[in-house]
């Protein structure tokens, strides 16, 4: 068993970019939080599948060659290899989880 409080992880980028709550052995976690004007990053996975649900804010996501608003409630499960990117229009909230826990298998656009 494991427990943790978000208030006990931090943002990459100070108050907003990812934060990881659980990082392995199976899985990994946490929140996204963007600021108007932010994106993601493009990128996809070799083998990790990726999902977001979006908890607050506007903006869009991209996968591959397809554009979606968002909508608060909304949830999207990415498959590996395809490529895809989440840009802010109003401060963003997002869930990710990310399957199975590989951390480099990242690869940037």
């Amino acid at each position: 068993m494991q427990m943790i409080n978000d208030k006990d992880c931090a943002f990459r980028f100070g108050d907003f970019g990812p934060k990881y709550i659980f990082r392995g052995p199976k899985h990994e976690w946490g929140l996204i939080r963007l600021k108007p004007g932010d994106e993601l990053g493009a990128h996809y996975h070799n083998e990790v599948e990726e999902t977001f649900y979006f908890l607050s804010g506007k903006g869009k996501i991209k996968i591959m060659d397809k554009e979606f608003l968002i909508h608060i409630g909304d949830a999207f499960r990415i498959e590996p290899k395809e490529h895809h990117n989440i840009i802010c229009q109003e401060e963003m909230k997002i869930i990710f989880i990310k399957c199975p826990y590989l951390p480099d298998d990242k690869i940037p656009l």
